[in-house]
């Protein structure tokens, strides 16, 4: 099978090879073109996308163009791999702000930004999470939710105030979601011996792919192979007997497994 993708790709960028350098330099519109199909290329063979590298192969340039628009952005980079439980992209934009400009309710604004952060609009979800935050301060999922914007958005130390609190009040808090996310704020900081010891708390509780790979890659940096190792296998095997939408779900993570398995 794996065979068969490559010599498709090779045929494929044989088939663009073959055009003559002076046609695609004097040619800027089909330059763009190859240079995007090979982007395309690249990416869906990077994301398993196995369906969409055959059509790119051996079909048309508008392959190439549906799937940037439907596959390549339609994923937000900076969110991909740490979605919000239960987050949904409700394409309610336009009613909810409507009901934020007649209610200014908290709720309004918190769901406003859970929809941005999963289209990796950060700064936008940021500003919706301080104004809930503004008309109800104690909300436990508000400020949960913030302190994960604020990762993403390579501010660990702000992060790190808001998840504490959050983990202290609630540790199974949104099923161990915002656990997770104290542990990669705790990861970012350096403070690798305290992200260990809540990452294993994670794993004692759920089977997380997102939690075992970053507990693996921290074993791994601390040369705990076999420890590193065996984490690594775990996910691989769970992936194995996976419904499909939880291995589109988990495939950034799936990538990192292998990764990480190869490197030991």
């Amino acid at each position: 099978m794996v065979l068969h993708f490559f010599a498709l790709i090779m045929f494929g960028m044989l088939a663009f090879s073959l055009l003559p350098l002076s046609y695609l330099l004097s040619s800027p519109f089909t330059l763009i073109l190859t240079i995007l199909w090979a982007w395309m290329l690249v990416d869906a063979i990077r994301r398993g996308e196995w369906i969409w590298v055959v059509f790119m192969i051996i079909g048309s340039v508008l392959t190439t163009v549906l799937y940037f628009f439907m596959v390549y952005r339609a994923a937000p980079s900076a969110t991909q791999g740490f979605e919000l439980p239960g987050a949904q992209d409700r394409r309610r934009i336009k009613e909810l702000q409507a009901q934020i400009h007649h209610l200014d309710k908290a709720h309004h604004y918190y769901q406003l930004g859970d929809i941005y952060f999963q289209k990796g609009k950060l700064a936008d979800a940021e500003k919706c999470y301080r104004s809930a935050l503004e008309r109800e301060p104690d909300d436990i999922n508000t400020r949960a939710h913030l302190g994960q914007c604020l990762l993403r958005q390579d501010r660990p130390a702000e992060a790190r105030l808001l998840l504490s609190e959050v983990v202290a009040e609630n540790p199974k808090h949104e099923y161990g979601y915002s656990m997770m996310a104290l542990a990669e704020t705790l990861t970012a900081l350096k403070e690798t011996d305290a992200a260990i010891d809540l990452w294993k708390q994670v794993t004692a509780a759920h089977s997380y792919a997102r939690a075992k790979v970053q507990l693996g890659e921290l074993y791994l940096a601390k040369g705990q192979r076999d420890l590193a190792l065996a984490e690594a296998k775990e996910v691989l095997a769970d992936d194995l007997h996976a419904p499909p939408f939880q291995r589109k779900r988990d495939r950034v993570w799936i990538r990192r497994a292998k990764s990480l398995q190869r490197k030991i």
